[in-house]
Formats: C-alpha cells, sequence, structure tokens
C-alpha cells in the first residue's frame, strides 16, 4: 500500500485502496456480528466519535471551498475508519495474535527503509533525475519516510528484547535498527526524530525489558551513527543537486559498506542474543545499571540548560532564541544534513494561516482539506501549501470549534480505552509488553501528525490505526474478551438485519469513493477525444465527467474549452458560469471566467469576476493583471 499509494495524493490508486480498505472493514465488522464473543464491547465510544468524524467530513462537502477535495478527502477518512474498526474487531476475534502485528509493523518498516537505502544505493536504476539529498522514497516526501523509520523502531526494539524469541530474530533486530535509525538521520527529518524520543521515552517507561532493550538498541545505533556519519560526510550522496554519475559512484561505494555494516549488526545481535540468554545478573546488579542509565538521561536535560546558561545569551534570553526560532513565521532552514541541528522551520508561518482559515469560519472551518484554497485569501505570498502540517491546526481551519471538540473527544475516549487496556494488566507480562510496543508506535505518528501533515499518507496512518484500533478494541490485557465465545456462526434475525444495512451502506459508500475516479476517467476520455478531433464525443464524455462527480469543476472547464473549439462560445460561457456556482469561494473559477470574457471581447463583462478572483487570491498576479485589462479597455 505504501507503494502505490506514495503521497497519497494520486488518485486512482488512492481510491482502489479506499475502497479495498473499506470493503475489508465491512467484512471484519460482519464477523465480529456473526461469530465475535458476546459481552463489552471495548472502544465503542471511540468507534462512534470516528464514525462521526466521517460524517462530519463528507457534510462539510456542502459548505467547503473547494468541495471536490473534500469528497476526497471524505473517502479517505471513511477508508482510516474501516481501518481502525478493522483493528478493534480482530482485537475481539484473535485477541492473542498482538505479535503479528508487531511483526508486520517491523517487517512493512524496514521493508520500506531498506528500499529507501536502495534508492540511494542504485539512484541510475531507481531514481536518476532525483536532484535531493534527502531520503524520500517511497513516499516521494522525506518526513513520511523517516516516520515510517521511526515507527519501526520500538517494535525492532521488542523483538530483539524479547526473552520469548528465537536467537535468529533477535539478531536481526540489531541490523533492522541500524537500518531504521540510518533513514531517520539521512531523511534529515526533525519531527522524526522528536517522534522517535518521545516514542522510546514511552516504550523504556512501559516495558520492563529496559537492560535488554537499551542493549539492542545501542548495538544498533552504533551502526547507524557509522553509516549517517559516513553519508553525511559523502557530498555526493547527501547534497543537493548532484550529476547521476557522482551519485552512482558514491552510492555503490555506500552500499558496499551498508552490507558490511549490516553483517557485522547480525553477528552483534546474535552475541548479545547469547549472552542475554546465559548471562543473568542479580536483581542488585540490574538496579544499579538501570540507575546509571536513569541518571545518564536525566543529565542530559541539565547539561542542556547548563549549556543555555553558558550562552552569551543567557539562559532566559537562549530560551527566548529558541522559542522564537521554533514558532517565527519568517523562519526557515535549507534541505542539506544541517538542518538537524538547527531551529528554524516554516511551521509557525502554516499554523499561523491555519488559524486565520479557521478564524474566518470559527464553527464549521473551511470544509475538509479546504486550507490550501482558502488561505489565499489571507496572505500575499504565492508560496502556498496544501496543508497546514499539523492535525491539530488542520482540523480547526478544515472543521472549526465543532472538529476540535470531536478530535478531542476521540482523543480522551481513545486514551481512557488505552488505560483500560494497559491498567489492569500484569505488568510484567509479555501481553503488557507487546501492547506498550503498539501504544509507543501510536505515540510516535501521533507527535509527528502533530508538527507535519502525515495524517494523509496512507503508507504512515494505516499501521498507526492499526496499532491504536487494536489498543482501543483489546479490552484489559491478558484477560478474556468478553463474557462467553461463541461455537459456530449465529443466526438471530437482528443480526441478519444488521448485515444486510452493512452491505448496503458498504456498497453505496465504495460507490461514492469511486465517482472521482470515475470522473477523472470521463473527462481523460474527453481529452483524448479532443487531440484526434472528434469534438462531439469530448464535449459528450465532458459533460458525463461534470454529471458523475457534481461537485468537481476540472471538466467543466475542459467543457468551456471544448465549446470555444466548436465556435459555441455561449455554451462556454455558461458552463464556466456552472463552475463558479459549484465552488464560489475558489478563485480558480473566476479566473477562468475572466479570461473567457477577455478573450472574447467582453472586457467589462470580466471585471467582475476578475476582482472576485484578486478578493479570493490576493497573490494571483494573473487575477491583477485581469482587472487591469477589464478596466483599461
Amino acid at each position: 500500500m505504501a507503494f502505490v499509494t506514495t503521497g497519497g495524493e494520486d488518485l486512482a490508486p488512492n481510491v482502489w485502496t479506499e475502497i479495498v480498505l473499506t470493503v475489508i472493514g465491512a467484512g471484519c465488522t460482519a464477523t465480529v456480528l456473526l461469530m465475535g464473543a458476546r459481552g463489552r464491547r471495548h472502544g465503542s465510544v471511540t468507534l462512534a466519535l470516528f464514525a462521526a468524524l466521517v460524517v462530519l467530513t463528507a457534510l462539510s462537502v456542502t459548505w467547503s471551498v473547494q468541495p471536490d477535495t473534500s469528497w476526497v478527502e471524505a473517502g479517505r477518512t471513511l477508508a482510516y475508519f474501516a481501518v481502525f474498526g478493522s483493528a478493534m474487531a480482530l482485537a475481539r476475534l484473535f485477541p492473542g495474535r498482538w505479535p503479528a502485528l508487531i511483526g508486520a509493523v517491523t517487517i512493512a518498516a524496514t521493508t520500506l527503509c531498506a528500499f529507501a537505502l536502495l534508492v540511494k544505493v542504485f539512484p541510475a536504476t531507481f531514481d536518476p533525475g532525483e536532484t535531493f539529498g534527502r531520503l524520500r522514497a517511497p513516499f516521494d516526501y522525506w518526513n513520511a519516510t523517516g516516520l515510517i523509520a521511526a515507527m519501526g523502531l520500538p517494535p525492532s526494539l521488542w523483538a530483539g528484547a524479547r526473552r520469548e524469541h528465537g536467537r535468529l530474530s533477535r539478531a536481526l533486530a540489531v541490523p533492522a535498527i541500524t537500518v531504521l535509525l540510518t533513514v531517520v538521520i539521512l531523511s534529515y527529518s526533525r519531527g522524526a526524530l522528536l517522534a522517535v524520543v518521545l516514542g522510546l521515552a514511552v516504550w523504556f517507561w512501559l516495558v520492563p525489558l529496559r537492560l535488554r532493550g537499551a542493549l539492542v538498541l545501542t548495538l544498533g545505533a552504533f551502526g547507524a551513527a557509522i553509516l549517517s556519519v559516513y553519508a553525511i560526510e559523502t557530498h555526493a550522496l547527501t547534497r543537493n543537486l548532484v550529476v547521476l554519475s557522482a551519485r552512482t559512484t558514491a552510492g555503490h561505494a555506500f552500499g558496499v559498506l551498508i552490507v558490511l555494516v549490516l553483517a557485522l549488526g547480525a553477528v552483534a545481535g546474535a552475541a548479545g542474543a547469547f549472552a542475554m540468554d546465559r548471562l543473568t545478573l542479580p536483581e542488585a546488579q540490574r538496579r544499579r545499571i538501570g540507575t546509571a542509565l536513569i541518571v545518564v538521561v536525566a543529565l542530559l536535560p541539565a547539561l542542556g540548560v547548563g549549556g543555555l546558561a553558558a550562552s552569551s545569551r543567557g539562559l532566559t534570553g537562549e530560551v527566548t532564541h529558541i522559542w522564537d526560532a521554533l514558532t517565527s513565521p519568517n523562519s526557515g532552514t535549507n534541505n542539506g544534513p544541517s538542518r538537524l541541528v538547527k531551529l528554524g522551520n516554516s511551521r509557525g508561518r502554516y499554523w499561523r494561516e491555519g488559524i486565520w482559515v479557521g478564524d474566518h469560519a470559527l464553527l464549521k472551518g473551511a470544509g475538509a482539506l479546504g486550507y490550501g484554497t482558502a488561505i489565499t485569501r489571507y496572505t500575499h505570498d504565492s508560496h502556498t501549501v496544501g496543508h497546514a502540517h499539523s492535525y491539530a491546526v488542520e482540523t480547526f481551519a478544515d472543521f472549526g470549534l465543532i472538529g476540535v471538540a470531536l478530535m478531542a473527544a476521540m482523543m480522551v475516549s481513545w486514551s481512557l480505552a488505552v488505560r483500560r487496556t494497559l491498567g489492569g494488566s500484569n505488568a510484567l507480562s509479555s501481553e503488557r509488553a507487546g501492547l506498550a510496543t503498539l501504544l509507543a508506535i501510536t505515540v510516535i505518528f501521533g507527535v509527528s501528525s502533530s508538527v507535519d501533515w502525515t495524517w494523509f499518507i496512507p503508507g504512515t496512518a494505516i499501521p498507526a490505526l492499526l496499532c491504536a484500533g487494536w489498543l482501543a478494541g483489546r479490552g484489559v490485557a491478558g484477560q478474556a474478551i468478553g463474557t462467553r465465545r461463541r461455537t459456530r456462526i449465529t443466526t438471530a434475525p437482528g443480526t441478519a438485519a444488521a448485515i444486510i444495512v452493512l452491505v448496503s451502506a458498504t456498497l453505496i459508500c465504495c460507490w461514492a469513493v469511486w465517482q472521482p475516479l470515475r470522473s477523472a476517467d470521463s473527462d481523460a476520455a474527453a481529452l483524448n477525444a479532443a487531440s484526434s478531433g472528434r469534438l462531439g464525443t469530448a464535449i459528450a464524455d465532458a459533460r458525463r465527467a461534470a454529471d458523475e462527480y457534481p461537485v468537481a469543476v476540472g471538466p467543466l472547464f475542459d467543457l468551456a474549452a471544448f465549446y470555444v473549439a466548436t465556435g459555441d462560445r455561449p455554451a462556454a460561457g455558461a458552463a464556466l458560469q456552472r463552475a463558479t456556482q459549484r465552488q464560489p469561494q475558489n478563485a480558480q473559477t473566476w479566473l477562468q471566467l475572466a479570461d473567457f470574457e477577455l478573450r472574447t471581447g467582453h472586457p467589462r463583462r470580466a471585471l467582475a469576476p476578475a476582482l472576485k478572483a484578486q478578493q479570493l487570491d490576493l497573490s494571483s498576479t494573473t487575477a491583477a493583471e485581469d482587472v487591469t485589462r477589464a478596466q483599461t479597455r
């Protein structure tokens, strides 16, 4: 799924993925209805609130500044809901299979990160046109690549430290950690680094395998340090705009080093596993080592505070400087390795603009994914982005106070469910350690989503949703699910009716999710017909595309162009007027209409749409030029 959906913006693979996930969710729900154990339905409040988020996202199409993107986002949210519900269903059906989920996340994250390094080793084969030194395959977004690596670290630690695992899997955990940490560093993602620190803190806090975990992490980190330092010091590997021949030569040498380091890591991991099996430290010695590790960790912030106090600005001045660098809307940094130690970033600007958008429609926001369209009416900066780079800020911008309240309720209900899952079990049980590992994965994703837009990338969001859903639906770790397990499929009339409703709702939802892609295919057929001179067919296909997706304006723009080509200018103008009615808060619809009126010799009629476009997009030089042309003719 990560390879297919990449950054989550390519319509066709994402739509089909969403449909498949929705069907799987319906299948898991039906299985629980037919075979699930009777008793308390753990996590049902969180699931109901998630369903409310799906409904809110779909309803926002009616008031969105760009309803076609809101429609697409509703499909994605539905798929995420299905994944979360599937995980809850699987936890109820197979509560003892939690190791499979941890193992799946470990293998998926390690495989994706290994591919990211493979692209660096063989650039001519996998990505000859790359211009950036940062790792960004397979998502085409470096922060997502860093995030998936970060999410793989807690389960790799669990695999290497767990007593029940065989020596082979524990030995392989060390090179896996080496690969994951190397990708975190070479992605230059500071958000991923922050998520790693907090996620591992959760893991070491909750999992009673701290000394084993510390050993495995140290061995893996040593290999990652070798690879990272070598790559950063090799200009052709980590700098931007390097010629392909230099990247290829450096990549091959890097590949040899990777193989050697991973082989040594596997040997070190095997030795570590052997030592953990044979050596049994006395309780007092284990306590002393644990205390020493805690002291070392505790000294780090103390040393940091001391360094700040000794600086030329003093402690308070340095803290103020750091805060300004982190939150200033005008700060930024480069895309080189040095960004890892710099504080400047563009998040302050995106968050400020997201608050502006949310304030415009305080109660209900600009509609799902409306931030990217709505922000143009508040800034003269032509460099705008499609996401607010924070799930919380994006929620406020897109859904206003209603969305914020719903998000807060979901977080509280899920946190209570997780507390019940982990709080009532034996702290030394293997299942609790495994579920704490799932929590660490979820925390890492949550930290990243608070400072980035990784929520919208299925390859990173789906593993986290599976972990979160399992935690919510499991109930108390170590205890049986429900009061009595079914030994056969139920045939109760109520269950049959519920399944009929479920199947019907699933078919309707899948049909709705398919509409944007169906319309895009019809529009593509129209463009192909027009390119071959069959304008009549092109017009028919464009009309069909506009009808299939009743909130989109792209097919109407194409339809207007086809009418112009046939000489039917009144019909072209009517199509563009229809586009402004569909998306009256989108500057592009008014800009298209103004350009059409100017081209057809009606400057007076172009003035009003040009002014509207200029009002909705303050940075648009085209709109300003159209206003000038309309006023001077």
